[in-house]
């Protein structure tokens, strides 16, 4: 049995945080190079901030992968919710350390610092990424501020990145803030980062590549307000309600009705289509240079 072309569509925007369906538009694509930026002149710490849903932590996913092709050891770490006492454990499981190294009766700090020396020694960076350290355990905080203030040689090569949310900042360690090389502020989608991010899935789904119309992009465009989250979420729900019906296509009728009876929680005065979505008023990409990156 054929599958209806748009259940294909609603898989593909499955919105997951595999670095394979990270959508690269012109402000990612900014961020990614300062972070890559950061391992090749080897600066110990970057910042990215951002809202809910913008995606900090689809950056962080796509960043390790990027930054694991250019020859870094890398791992990810999601701080968000850990209970105190956890997250050095949780880190090392993310580091490829051999057996021996992994069963050494030695604290876990000092199986730590005896991987970043190995590396610095091998001249291989060590890049690690701490997703969500505003929300993390007061350990937590202290050990990366540690990581991103200690001037020892084993150090040398190791590389800090940290998202947090704005309302966060306060939380986040004096040392992260004020060593951070680049601060990374992600904005929000545009018209046409939400068209091309429905464009790319469709194709990497194997969904027919007309499967919205344009102004169903545009709909989801102005009803999500550009946040990502919001965008993948609008985009599955109305492709699937158009198979439901039996659609040919998504259309922007399709997509009204999926925001308000799909997302009811959501659909405030924010969703009235005459409400056009917040932009930055000076349409750059929100990367900020906290300190002079070149001479």
């Amino acid at each position: 049995m054929v599958r209806d072309p748009l259940q294909f569509a609603a898989a593909a925007l499955d919105g997951g945080l595999d670095a394979a369906t990270f959508h690269a538009g012109p402000a990612q694509e900014e961020a990614l190079a300062r972070l890559e930026w950061l391992l090749a002149e080897r600066q110990r710490c970057g910042l990215v901030v951002a809202d809910t849903g913008m995606g900090k932590s689809h950056l962080a996913a796509a960043a390790a992968r990027r930054l694991g092709g250019l020859g870094a050891e890398v791992a990810v770490l999601s701080l968000r919710g850990l209970p105190a006492g956890e997250w050095l454990e949780l880190l090392l499981a993310r580091l490829p350390l051999d057996p021996a190294s992994r069963g050494e009766a030695i604290r876990p700090w000092l199986k730590l610092e005896n991987r970043l020396r190995e590396n610095t020694l091998m001249e291989r960076p060590t890049v690690l990424v701490f997703d969500d350290l505003d929300r993390g355990p007061a350990d937590a905080l202290d050990g990366v501020a540690r990581l991103v203030a200690a001037g020892e040689p084993r150090f040398a090569s190791t590389v800090v990145i940290a998202t947090a949310a704005a309302a966060g900042l306060a939380a986040v360690p004096d040392a992260v803030r004020h060593r951070a090389a680049v601060r990374i502020d992600l904005p929000a989608w545009d018209d046409g980062d939400v068209a091309g991010y429905v464009a790319a899935a469709l194709e990497r789904g194997g969904a027919p590549t007309d499967a919205f119309s344009e102004a169903a992009v545009t709909t989801i465009a102005r009803f999500s307000a550009g946040v990502p989250r919001t965008v993948c979420r609008l985009a599955r729900l109305a492709a699937a309600a158009a198979a439901g019906e039996g659609l040919a296509r998504v259309d922007a009728a399709t997509v009204e009705r999926a925001w308000r009876e799909l997302l009811p929680e959501e659909a405030g005065p924010a969703a009235d289509a005459a409400s056009p979505p917040p932009r930055r008023a000076d349409g750059r990409p929100g990367v900020q240079v906290v300190r002079r990156l070149w001479g």
